[in-house]
Order: structure tokens, then sequence, then C-alpha cells
């Protein structure tokens, strides 16, 4: 068993905490979009089945401390607009992958500069980490954006 404890952050427009299990329709949202599934590794949802399943593993992760699960809200409305993740972290040389997914209403409007930002401050202050990667589709310009913007390199 790990340490790793997700917690609730909060930034000028959103709060990133655990997620729960009244969260399945927007989550299911977010992840039976074609255009946020495009670059993913897996085919959009075609039930809310798999948002309370993907659910059900997030709330494992908090009992065993595995992983940081975080989902996106906004803060002014409370909608569910995404998800981070802090995960596979390798104790020896204290580092991570990071997962993230924004719903594509939200793209544009700087939610995952925001959202990421503060899951990487808590990261590396709050859990010490060394080093974080994120493994992306090449093809996907936004996303490498994103995270070049963040001081992330290739």
């Amino acid at each position: 068993m790990s340490n790793y404890v997700t917690p609730i952050l909060t930034t000028d427009r959103l709060t990133l905490r655990p997620l729960t299990r009244s969260d399945a329709d927007d989550l299911y949202a977010v992840f039976s979009d074609p255009a946020v599934m495009r670059y993913w590794s897996a085919e959009p949802w075609t039930s809310v089945a798999s948002a309370e399943k993907a659910i059900s593993q997030a709330l494992d992760a908090y009992r065993d401390a595995s992983e940081v699960r975080f989902g996106v809200e906004l803060a002014q409305s409370g909608i569910l607009v995404g998800t981070v993740n802090l995960h596979h972290f390798f104790g020896q040389n204290r580092r991570c992958e990071l997962g993230y997914a924004l719903g594509s209403a939200w793209w544009g409007k700087g939610y995952a500069t925001e959202a990421l930002s503060a899951a990487l401050d808590y990261g590396f202050h709050e859990l010490r980490l060394n080093r974080v990667e994120a493994d992306i589709d090449p093809r996907n310009a936004a996303s490498a954006a994103v995270l070049e913007r963040l001081g992330f390199r290739k």
C-alpha cells in the first residue's frame, strides 16, 4: 500500500476532487464523445455502465491509495467536465504517469492547462515527485501544446 491520497484541489475556475458514483452520467458524456476518444487506444464508451466501472476502479484506487484520480468540475456549476490521473507510481525514482481527458465542449478555454497545473503542483510539492511522464498520440497537437506549455519535453 502506498500513500497516494486524492485530495480536493481548487483553482480559480475548477475543483479537482475524487470521483463519486453520482458522476456516472457526466463521466459517460466525456468518454462517449468520439472527439475526446479520437486519440485514445480505446473506443468511445457506448453505455453508462462503462462510466460506472471506471468509477468503481477509481474507488478501489482510493481505498488502496495506489493512484491519484481527480474528477475535474467547473467550480461555478459543479458539472464534471473531465478527469486527471496521476498513476503508475514508481517509488524508487519518485515518478509517475499523467493521464487526462476533457469533454470537447470545454476545449480551448484553458481548463486542461489549469487542471493539469494544479495536479502537477500537488504531485511535485506534496507527493515529492521527481518526474511525471505523459503518453499521448503524436497526432494530438492540442494535447502536445498543453503539455509543452506546462514544461513537458518530447
